[in-house]
């Protein structure tokens, strides 16, 4: 990998050369040229999609090393979570009650998500925030995307843009749970008026809220650029490795009450009755990202990009399982003078090693009344699914490392789209855009519970979109849209069950009023679902378990707003509130198959609100209270009171203050971060299960009900420091 990594840098870097000694020096804006990048996955700000825009500047704000979905918690309708309760490691977030399957995320037009299971893993990108321009947030379906459909956000990331001038800087920060995080970056601006080669180094460490929920997080960004006035090729190569201990197993009530940092994973009971834990019960993964960018501008109305992409993902997670059955992993019983021995104390590796590989092109055109945009996109994955033991207490003839399940996923995607814009006015535009997507997926082999496991379905979706916008006058916007979705189940909806895949429609209106005082948008949406695939339970690796329900809808109205109240002071409130309904729920409850009714979708908070009170009384001065409140909410589909989520109102306290230049530094930055500082005991995230008991009884069903709950810290604090030189 290393090698063709820097066979990249040299090939651009040569070609570059080349390329400068026949083109004039450079006097356009290299941002017109960053946005060709991504003019087929975003939109503008008057387009009728509802958005949500971060810079580079207000991501600086808190970025001290907690992951990308922590950062997205203020804006609207998005709800956080933290495995080990503070932020990092395995993070999630939420966008009107759809979770981390459900929300498309690209990283420079490329698809982030994993094939299999759709699931984006922030944790694979440590300390990415440093190494981000911009990001727009798409709530609902949003415009056609690369990856799989939005079904409820689609997160849109672009990475750090050619800076003209040469720099340098550190960044480091301490905190509670023993959190430190380092980073160094670079940039050589500008060589020869066209080339730059940048890049960071980060290192994260945190022993988490949650026992033993510990984090070592290691990372680079490298990237080589080649700009002219028309033209701007990137190399990038980005890439981590986690050890996180595992944190998903989550508490019972009775546990949360008298022991909320209690963490399951790895107990076991030694040979003397001792509890004792597993010191490496740990998920270990690698992942290295290469992307080569070609963004080009032909004349004032023609553009294009063209996209190259390869992934490559492999690691582990270790297990130990306490009298496992040793005929499960082919291992042969053990005798022992006149001692038959059937089970051992095991500790098992489960492995994942996959590609990736995308292509991905469009061309723009634009001129006083058209803006359009075609493309295609294709991409296939193939992933080994495999486990090893690597340690029994009695192994009989077994070697370690054996295999006992090996098994194969392939998926292969094709999509083709054509948006347009058409201006009919200063005051109309027409907006529509259509997609065919069609994947095919394929497993074969052994699953990890050791059973056939083999899918083989072949999806063609049609995804229209239209919407219109109109400009009352220099304050006033309103917009309309309709857009639909469709979505292929993920590898562990097959694993549970035969699920059939979802369709939703999505209908948005909305108000945007911008002054010099106050920016105010109000937006109403309806989303009609055809078998979505809720929420139901959690497996043994904390992946959620999915299954249809029928009919469903999310209807809601999301306002946000910036004021400026005085020179000085500033709000950015925000509020969501929203109805979310199964329609004639079925559920099998002692044996016996009954309608429910409407009942309430999992996840899914009526009321979500956030704020951000703003004081600047000296330049250079920034200091921000941040409420966050998230409703009450249900972990399951069948309203059950044990599956209840308790409604939550967390408060953070921030503090930014650039110094300028200092000594020979260009600008020192300081940063404080008290999270919960009103120290609110609340639990972000959980889950909700049922099973059928027919043995303790005979002849007789009870169902019974069960929840699991994911504690948050209390107040804690993230402190530090960017010396830029």
């Amino acid at each position: 990998m290393k090698k063709i990594q820097c066979s990249l840098v040299v090939m651009l870097t040569f070609f570059a050369f080349a390329k400068a000694q026949q083109t004039p020096i450079d006097t356009t804006n290299v941002n017109t040229l960053e946005e060709v990048l991504l003019q087929s996955v975003r939109v503008k700000a008057d387009s009728p999609i509802t958005h949500s825009n971060l810079s580079k500047e207000q991501l600086a704000e808190r970025n001290l090393g907690q992951d990308i979905a922590t950062q997205l918690n203020f804006l609207p309708s998005v709800v956080t979570t933290s495995d080990a309760g503070a932020g990092i490691g395995y993070t999630g977030f939420r966008v009107r009650g759809t979770g981390n399957q459900g929300i498309n995320v690209t990283i420079n037009g490329i698809p982030y998500n994993d094939a299999e299971s759709a699931t984006s893993f922030f944790v694979n990108l440590q300390d990415f925030t440093s190494s981000i321009e911009n990001l727009q947030l798409q709530r609902g379906v949003g415009t056609s995307t690369n990856g799989p459909g939005a079904f409820g956000a689609s997160l849109n990331i672009l990475t750090d843009a050619v800076v003209d001038e040469a720099f340098g800087s550190t960044s480091h920060s301490i905190g509670s749970f023993g959190t430190r995080r380092h980073n160094v970056k670079f940039s050589t601006g500008l060589l020869n008026d066209h080339i730059e080669i940048s890049g960071r180094l980060s290192q994260i460490k945190s022993d988490g809220y949650v026992d033993r929920a510990t984090s070592d997080l290691n990372s680079y960004f490298l990237q080589a650029a080649y700009k002219d006035e028309n033209t701007l090729i990137k190399a990038i190569n980005f890439a981590g490795s986690e050890i996180t201990y595992q944190s998903w197993f989550g508490l019972d009530r009775e546990t949360l009450e008298s022991d909320r940092t209690f963490n399951p994973a790895g107990q076991f009971t030694d040979e003397n009755g001792n509890i004792r834990f597993h010191q490496n019960q740990v998920d270990n993964y690698k992942q290295d990202h290469y992307q080569l960018h070609w963004n080009q501008k032909y004349d004032n109305n023609w553009s294009s990009n063209v996209s190259l992409n390869y992934t490559y993902g492999r690691g582990f997670f270790e297990e130990y399982e306490e009298d496992d059955d040793l005929a499960f992993y082919g291992i042969s019983d053990v005798v022992i003078g006149d001692e038959t021995i059937t089970t051992s104390d095991i500790i098992r590796r489960r492995w994942l090693d996959n590609d990736f590989y995308v292509l991905n092109a469009s061309l723009n055109y634009k001129n006083n009344h058209w803006d359009v945009t075609s493309g295609l996109y294709g991409s296939y994955y193939t992933g080994d699914h495999f486990g090893e033991v690597v340690w029994a207490r009695f192994a009989s003839d077994s070697e370690i490392g054996d295999t006992y399940y090996f098994g194969t996923g392939d998926k292969t995607e094709f999509s083709v789209f054509s948006k347009a814009t058409y201006k009919l006015n200063d005051k109309w535009s027409l907006y529509g855009d259509l997609q065919g997507r069609f994947v095919d997926y394929e497993t074969d082999g052994l699953n990890s519970d050791v059973t056939e496991f083999v899918i083989d379905e072949s999806y063609s979706f049609f995804n229209p979109k239209t919407g219109v916008t109109f400009t009352l006058n220099d304050k006033n916007q309103f917009y309309g849209s309709y857009a639909r979705a469709n979505r292929e189940p993920n590898r562990t909806d097959f694993e549970n069950g035969d699920p059939r895949p979802e369709e939703l429609n999505d209908f948005e209106l909305g108000w945007r009023y911008n002054a010099p005082k106050l920016k105010l948008n109000i937006n109403g949406y309806y989303l009609a679902f055809k078998d979505q695939l809720v929420v139901s339970g959690i497996d043994d690796v904390g992946a959620p378990i999915r299954s249809n329900s029928g009919k469903s809808y999310r209807a809601g109205i999301e306002i946000e707003a910036a004021v400026q109240l005085t020179s000085q002071f500033s709000i950015y409130p925000n509020i969501a509130l929203s109805e979310n309904k199964n329609k004639d729920f079925l559920f099998q409850r002692d044996g016996i198959l009954q309608n429910l009714g409407d009942t309430e979708i999992s996840f899914s908070p009526s009321v979500v609100a956030g704020n951000t009170l703003q004081y600047q009384p000296v330049k250079g001065l920034n200091i921000q209270f941040l409420s966050k409140f998230v409703g009450e909410q249900y972990l399951g589909n069948i309203d059950s009171p044990t599956s209840l989520l308790d409604s939550y109102f967390v408060n953070d306290f921030n503090v930014i203050y650039e110094l300028g230049e200092f000594a020979f530094f260009k600008g020192v930055t300081f940063n404080l971060l008290v999270n919960n500082v009103f120290d609110e005991s609340f639990e972000s995230n959980g889950f909700f299960f049922t099973f059928d008991d027919d043995f303790s009884v005979p002849g007789e069903v009870t169902t019974i009900e069960g929840a699991g709950f994911y504690p948050q810290a209390g107040t804690n604090f993230l402190l530090g420091t960017t010396l830029r030189f």
